[in-house]
């Protein structure tokens, strides 16, 4: 593990629902902090439903109710010998105050700071969340409807709050997600060519379609994948090709290693 100089600011973000933005934050901060040793942490600011912080919840609680996982978490933190990172509840326009806050105290050690932010420019704080991120990665499916709403989103990032100096952000990077390998869909390479012109960049890591994005871990599970107290399990993140997403955006992440000023 390569540790970072400073505390990143990043957030999966879009500005259409469903594309799966509560779903890879949760993914990819648990394999970053219980598999690869990055100290993370993560902030809910999906008001009003808090995704991340309901899903804590119930991940405590199958942890009291299931024995096969209470031992492995048990297993997990005697062998880390570190807790879960902590999942903070916050408004967006509060959410880089609490984050700065954290990041700031020294025993922490923060690598990577997670934004769960909502699907909307529209909600209260919420630019003033995305001009404080360090990096943005976005969800994009090949779909007209999502795609146009992803493209507007991108160039509110990229034409307005990344030209003004005082924002954060050094780049935001799109990757496909729901990628059906068994058929050929036109629109990817026509949204491509979309995307090129727009000077935005596409992460080679394309993540593939699976019912496993719906499911939280249960009493009949036959594998840890979505959770916010254990990292998914590494077939599973096989399966999907997540394990090529969080390669890459870990590769990403480190050539910013000189953190913010």
């Amino acid at each position: 593990m390569e540790r970072l100089d400073k505390t990143l600011f990043v957030a999966f973000a879009s500005q259409k629902g469903g594309v799966g933005k509560t779903t890879f934050t949760s993914l990819v901060a648990s394999v970053l902090h219980y598999r690869l040793g990055y100290n993370v942490a993560v902030i809910d600011c999906d008001y009003p439903q808090y995704s991340l912080v309901q899903m804590r919840e119930r991940d405590m609680k199958m942890v009291m109710e299931n024995d096969v996982i209470k031992k492995l978490a048990h297993r997990q933190f005697q062998t880390l010998g570190k807790k879960a990172y902590p999942v903070i509840q916050q408004k967006p326009d509060t959410a880089l105050e609490a984050a700065e806050q954290m990041a700031a105290d020294v025993r922490k050690d923060l690598d990577i700071v997670f934004f769960d932010l909502p699907g909307t420019v529209n909600a209260p704080g919420i630019i003033k969340a995305l001009a404080g991120m360090d990096y943005i990665f976005t969800p994009i499916v090949a779909d007209r409807v999502v795609m146009e709403s992803t493209l507007v989103f991108t160039q509110l990032v990229t034409d307005v709050l990344m030209k003004q100096k005082q924002v954060a952000i050094r780049q935001i990077h799109l990757f496909w997600n729901q990628v059906d390998g068994r058929e050929r869909n036109p629109l990817y390479e026509q949204y491509e060519s979309i995307i090129k012109t727009l000077n935005l960049k596409v992460m080679s890591a394309s993540v593939a379609a699976s019912v496993r994005f719906r499911k939280e871990n249960d009493t009949y599970s036959r594998g840890i994948f979505r959770s916010t107290l254990l990292p998914a399990d590494e077939k599973l993140l096989q399966g999907c090709n997540l394990d090529g997403l969080i390669n890459e955006l870990i590769i990403l992440l480190n050539e910013g290693n000189d953190g913010k000023g």
